[in-house]
């Protein structure tokens, strides 16, 4: 295949590439008309769609998260179910399970039907409020893209791509995920409030008329050519280098992480970290129409990718310095030295 000037990509990429641009401009245009606001959580969810990642959505109840994720599975023409965590909820419940059914003839067989799991976008409402068990079922069809029932597996649709949320107000009678399963989800998504001005227009559009309906921008299929095409976009080494410095530069053990991080971070991120740095910067350039990964998206998408895997000592807290505060000054020390 033809090389582009000037760039590592296919001749065929520049013209998707340019493709996704467009699309990606159309289907914020497209949620503009329900959502107000939000357009930095727009762009992560997108991100994270389009580099295969999951996201966990973290802000206070009536905050728009699920108006915001069902809305992004209809301008993707995707399927969408939403799974309200409860503390009863039980693995079957998401997964499904056999039921005895009659045939025809007469005789009576197990049929498998399938949970709510069974979808493009899913929505894990609260997942900290289901017990550990419930979790894992959860995180296994992420991590796995499949499910196994009665040792049976079933493959999940592709694309498939899982929203979670965690409500940071109420705490009492939660099961909050380990940090090792954090890990599973690419982002960490912070929703805050919106400004006063968005607000005035929530106020006017949520009490009025209803919403207008949303126009599809793509199917399913061109969502899994686009995350083929991410996987495309070329990195210079500079930028790989950047990445691993960065992630290992989060580990306090680390010869090359800085003196002042050992008495704040009891734990740093693994290369799991690196992996999301990549390939969220490769999304994040996809979208915006560049051919090439910059510094500049690996840096956009550092807070997202390792807040919730820099894990802080007492002392921080106590200081009232938070995951995502180390990794902005850590970021800041290596772009001054670079």
């Amino acid at each position: 295949m033809e090389r582009a000037p000037g760039t590592d990509l296919a001749e065929g990429d520049v013209a998707a590439i340019d493709e996704l641009r467009n699309c990606y401009a159309k289907l914020c245009d497209e949620l503009g008309k329900v959502i107000v606001g939000q357009a930095g959580v727009i762009e992560q969810m997108a991100i994270c769609l389009f580099a295969r990642g999951h996201a966990l959505l973290m802000g206070v109840p009536g905050l728009a998260k699920t108006l915001l994720v069902s809305s992004l599975s209809e301008t993707l023409d995707l399927k969408f179910r939403r799974i309200q965590f409860t503390p009863d909820l039980m693995p079957m419940d998401i997964t499904g399970t056999d039921i005895l059914q009659e045939t025809p003839g007469g005789r009576r067989e197990l049929e498998f039907v399938s949970g709510p799991v069974f979808a493009n976008i899913v929505l894990a409402d609260e997942i900290n409020r289901a017990p550990s068990k419930t979790q894992a079922a959860m995180l296994e069809a992420m991590q796995e893209q499949r499910v196994t029932v009665a040792g049976r597996t079933f493959q999940l649709e592709r694309p498939f791509f899982v929203l979670a949320t965690q409500n940071p107000v109420e705490q009492e009678g939660t099961y909050p995920l380990p940090e090792a399963q954090l890990d599973r989800f690419m982002f960490l998504i912070e929703v805050d409030y919106p400004s006063r001005a968005e607000e005035i227009e929530i106020a006017r559009r949520t009490t009025g008329v209803s919403l207008p309906p949303l126009e599809p921008i793509m199917n399913a299929e061109e969502v899994l050519r686009f995350q083929d095409l991410v996987r495309r976009v070329p990195v210079p080494d500079h930028v790989y280098e950047f990445a691993v410095d960065l992630t290992r530069r989060t580990r306090p053990t680390d010869e090359v992480s800085p003196d002042w991080l050992e008495p704040l971070v009891g734990w740093g991120a693994g290369p799991r970290g690196v992996q999301y740095l990549v390939l969220g910067a490769k999304a994040r350039a996809a979208l915006l129409g560049s051919y090439m990964v910059r510094l500049e998206d690996v840096i956009a998408v550092s807070e997202s990718v390792l807040t919730h895997r820099v894990l802080t000592t007492f002392s921080a807290e106590s200081e009232g310095i938070a995951s995502r505060d180390v990794v902005r000054r850590l970021v800041e020390e290596l772009r001054e030295e670079g």
